[in-house]
């Protein structure tokens, strides 16, 4: 019985007995081995190489980081793919028809998940063209904050509350995006109105003293400051200055107050609407 076992023909004429073999199994453990080895050869070498494109990235600071972790994970995947047909092919295993396989499997899987890869599409290109990068602040689909993270799926912001906002990188990469990090100046603007009894000079003279005073102010490009409109309550100075991007929020804030008070204390008349209310019965 055993022996009719043994001589029992499996596949193009290979009996039982012949998978059994010391030959045969030996030649299984040896493919075995070698495939582990392989493994880990190309996972040694694909670290290798993502690690060495990362190091381009630290070497040189003019590079953006998040292209070049984009580079090494694409390297990386690719080298562990390639080493995983090898491994196939040392089994026996025809790659052509798992290739094709996983190619119609694909298809099915991009059709089923066509939001998602749009998500996917788009945040390749934002890597690739990088309209911003880590750290910047911008204005993306309506959300304002600083680039946290900008992954395959979803760009991560910080909003002004440092509170976490996700958002996916089809909405990113298909409106408009303002950043306000990409350039080292800005120029800052406001208007100040003063009575149509002040004297315009001196009320110049003080808007222009407080603000070129602040250290932040730019004496380069020269500030703009003139009357620029003649309103119903008030006379309106256009104020333009230029400042660093890194100062140009608290700057705008402060120096609202504190022209206010250079003002006042310079006596110079700040006009508010009034009303007035007739008695129905005169």
């Amino acid at each position: 019985m055993f022996e009719q076992i043994l001589n029992y023909e499996i596949y193009n004429g290979q009996t039982v007995g012949d998978y059994l073999s010391l030959e045969f199994l030996a030649g299984i453990a040896g493919s075995i081995l070698g495939a582990l080895i392989l493994l880990i050869v190309g996972m040694m070498i694909s670290g290798w190489v993502g690690r060495r494109i990362r190091a381009i990235s630290a070497r040189y600071k003019s590079l953006d980081d998040t292209l070049f972790n984009f580079l090494a994970n694409i390297a990386r995947y690719a080298i562990l793919a390639f080493t995983i047909l090898i491994i196939l092919n040392t089994f026996g295993i025809q790659t052509t028809s798992i290739v094709a396989v996983i190619g119609a499997a694909g298809l099915a899987i991009g059709l089923a998940l066509q939001g998602t890869l749009s998500n996917v599409a788009a945040g390749v290109m934002i890597i690739l063209f990088r309209p911003f990068k880590n750290g910047d602040f911008v204005e993306v689909s309506g959300k304002m904050g600083t680039v946290k993270d900008i992954s395959l799926n979803f760009t991560e912001l910080a909003d002004l509350s440092n509170v976490q906002v996700i958002v996916p990188n089809s909405q990113v990469w298909g409106n408009i995006i303002t950043n306000f990090s990409t350039n080292q100046t800005r120029r800052a603007e406001w208007t100040f109105g003063v009575g149509y009894g002040a004297n315009l000079k001196t009320a110049e003279e003080v808007i222009r003293k407080t603000i070129l005073s602040d250290p932040r102010a730019l004496k380069e490009p020269e500030p703009f400051i003139q009357v620029n409109n003649l309103g119903d309550f008030s006379v309106d100075f256009l104020v333009r200055v230029w400042v660093k991007s890194s100062d140009f929020f608290q700057f705008q804030a402060d120096m609202k107050r504190q022209v206010k008070e250079a003002l006042d204390e310079a006596g110079v008349d700040i006009p508010f609407p009034t009303r007035t209310l007739l008695n129905a019965a005169e």
